[in-house]
């Protein structure tokens, strides 16, 4: 199956999940995950009609992103990995949303580049759903003290809240903490769900999804 075909048939199912949990048709935004896929890998989605696009790694997306942004001017480039505060500059000057701040070294870096490249981006605060002490994110109990953190500290817009759950666990729980837990902060938007569990994400209120292998296909 071709890479447009992998989004067409994941984009019905996301329309699907979206009617069966009576949210409004379009309320999911879908994030094409193209990590480790070259750009003419990429360029089919492009072609389609496809603009939201997520990596994970500053350093491989300046490789192939400054040149499908140049052909492609209304993409919209999201960072779903760990971001190094040492690479902050280099992440606000080419994507357009952030979903991993975690930290305030991470916040705070940001919050000057945005400043001082005239910048505005998607921002996004990474919740360790599972409290995994090998995982990024901030704990679901001090959530709403960080948000008002980064709102009052560094003048950040926070758009949403981001969340990987355990791999060996139902994501249910996780999706609806992290939908109460942005009800509480007062925020849009919620990033959940990926290949294996999009659908589940949908009934749980996600606004963002994040699919890759299921439309590019498996990684090497």
């Amino acid at each position: 199956m071709e890479t447009t075909e992998r989004l067409d048939a994941v984009l019905q199912r996301v329309a699907a999940a979206e009617s069966s949990a009576e949210r409004e048709a379009g309320s999911t935004h879908l994030i094409a995950v193209s990590k480790t896929f070259d750009a003419e890998h990429i360029r089919p989605a492009l072609d389609a009609g496809h603009r939201i696009f997520g990596e994970n790694r500053v350093q491989e997306s300046q490789e192939k992103w400054p040149g499908l942004k140049a052909d492609y001017d209304d993409v919209e480039l999201h960072l779903i990995g760990p971001l190094q505060s040492n690479k902050a500059a280099d992440a606000v000057a080419l994507f357009d949303a952030i979903h991993t701040i975690d930290r305030d070294k991470i916040a705070r870096a940001i919050s000057v580049e945005m400043q001082k490249q005239n910048r505005s981006l998607k921002l996004f605060v990474q919740v360790n759903t599972g409290e995994e002490t090998q995982k990024s994110g901030v704990s679901p109990h001090n959530v709403a003290q960080f948000v008002d953190h980064c709102r009052q500290e560094h003048g950040l817009e926070i758009t949403g809240l981001m969340c990987i759950p355990p791999f060996d666990e139902n994501p249910g729980p996780h999706f609806a903490l992290l939908r109460q837990l942005a009800r509480q902060v007062d925020v849009a938007h919620v990033s959940m769900g990926m290949s294996g569990d999009y659908e589940t994400a949908i009934e749980f209120g996600a606004t963002y999804i994040r699919v890759g292998s299921a439309i590019f296909g498996t990684r090497d």
